[in-house]
């Protein structure tokens, strides 16, 4: 593999009305094989995935950062994070059960949980391969078959994903990809034989998604974008705090919906935070992201580099104060000219009405913004239509877990930033959707409960 940014490295056609029917048939002949199997079955096939992807790590990690343009130590994680998924969940498949239920004169009821039968899965282009991952192993754990609609701007490490499921012992056709963008997402959507739809993506094509589904009465799972509140108190171990910044705003060149671009920091040590923020931003290594020590690769097309920005200029006519990159980045590398590059920017003297601190950026861009006092840092935070995340750094942990019971926002870190254990549950509030990926939680979300009522005796009838 090499890089070769701002070039074509394949081309794929777009799935029609007639591959989508042809991909849920497909699916739909194979759940009734798959569902049919015990929980302990599913879960050594889940197993045997996990470990081809594990055993195929760098292969699949360079084919992401191929895909991406994130860095291939970032890429490397994010494989390990696929892996663990797919362990994670072939664990509870074998303990998946409902109860039983004690009922007067000897009658019984109890519960079945039951799949739903084909899923769809609609993904998105920051975090190809995790997030099928993410979507594709409670599903299958579940019972269920899946179709996955990658990112038309990411189309191929999913590909991947299906040929490690056939190549594991999954049914042919239980995790089909189909390609395409709203055209293909509509099919699939609007598909009779399709029971659930999770998505992640944009707050707008949600709303759509949602209101297709409507239309068939079908569950979903929307992970959707956010404008997350990170808090740096005065108390905080600075040097922590700073690592923590950075990680809630630079990973995947700031193409996290979770990203805590909303910097709070405590007035007292305002001038120190933000003059270490700037000299760790303008020491992040940019370039090739194949190459070991880089840190930041390429942004994953020229309008998103474009948008991204205007965000800046806008900033900058609003009084906000570029405090260090924001600017295109031209690598030495020749091969590098055409990639869509720029320098992680941070914004000071920014304010809450700003459009940098209201709209969702999606890019390496951190507006830091000082507070007074811890009423006053949660009020603001919560003052945003999204609730996906939210962060604290503080010493006094009583402060910390009272500050985070009070954030209106899905997920939350203390003294750390962005790390999502599959274990936990991970989704939003408000305009960042509803629904869980990962934890047992995910579970609920890809099984319905059947209740069962059993008589001993005669039925008494009021006839």
């Amino acid at each position: 593999f090499k890089m070769c940014p701002g070039r074509v490295i394949s081309k794929l056609l777009c799935s029609g009305e007639k591959e989508v029917n042809l991909a849920v048939q497909s699916a739909k002949a194979a759940f009734k094989i798959w569902s049919q199997m015990s929980g302990m079955e599913r879960s050594r096939v889940l197993l045997e995935a996990a470990r081809i992807i594990r055993e195929q790590r760098e292969e699949i990690a360079t084919l992401e950062t191929i895909n991406n343009g994130k860095s291939i130590f970032e890429a490397r994680v994010d494989i390990d994070i696929s892996w663990q998924c797919l362990e994670y969940y072939a664990g509870l498949a074998g303990s998946l059960a409902g109860e039983h239920v004690q009922l007067p004169g000897g009658s019984f009821g109890y519960t079945r949980r039951e799949p739903l039968g084909v899923c769809v899965g609609i993904g998105a282009w920051n975090y190809p391969f995790q997030i099928a991952c993410w979507k594709s192993a409670p599903a299958l754990a579940c019972g269920n078959a899946m179709v996955f609609k990658p990112s038309p701007f990411t189309p191929i490490s999913v590909v991947r994903l299906a040929e490690i499921f056939t190549e594991a012992g999954v049914p042919k056709g239980l995790f089909n990809v189909v390609q395409g963008g709203v055209a293909t997402g509509q099919f699939l959507c609007h598909h009779p034989d399709v029971a659930k739809i999770s998505f992640t993506g944009s707050v707008p094509t949600g709303i759509k998604i949602m209101e297709m589904a409507a239309k068939g009465i079908k569950p979903v799972t929307l992970e959707l974008g956010g404008k997350s509140p990170l808090i740096i108190f005065s108390d905080c171990a600075l040097e922590n705090a700073v690592n923590g910044a950075l990680m809630a705003n630079f990973l995947t060149q700031g193409e996290v919906c979770c990203n805590g671009t909303r910097v709070f920091v405590e007035r007292k040590i305002l001038d120190v935070f933000t003059k270490e923020v700037v000299k760790r931003t303008q020491k992040i290594k940019i370039g090739d992201p194949l190459l070991e020590d880089t840190r930041m690769g390429a942004l994953i097309n020229r309008p998103h580099l474009d948008r991204v920005q205007g965000f800046i200029k806008q900033a900058k006519e609003q009084g906000a104060e570029v405090l260090c990159g924001g600017d295109l980045y031209v690598p030495d590398d020749p091969k590098l000219k055409n990639g869509y590059y720029m320098r992680p920017c941070v914004l000071g003297n920014c304010t809450d009405d700003m459009t940098c601190v209201k709209e969702e950026i999606f890019g390496p861009v951190m507006s830091i913004l000082p507070f007074d006092t811890e009423e006053e840092v949660v009020e603001r935070a919560n003052d945003t239509k999204f609730g996906l995340a939210g962060g604290v750094f503080t010493r006094d942990i009583q402060k910390a877990h009272r500050v985070v019971a009070a954030l209106k926002a899905g997920m939350c870190f203390i003294n750390n930033y962005n790390i999502s254990p599959v274990e936990l549950p991970f989704g939003g509030y408000k305009a960042s959707g509803f629904g869980r990926e990962n934890g047992r939680a995910a579970i609920e979300y890809y099984s319905q409960l059947k209740t069962v009522c059993v008589e001993m005796g005669d039925v008494e009838s009021v006839f």
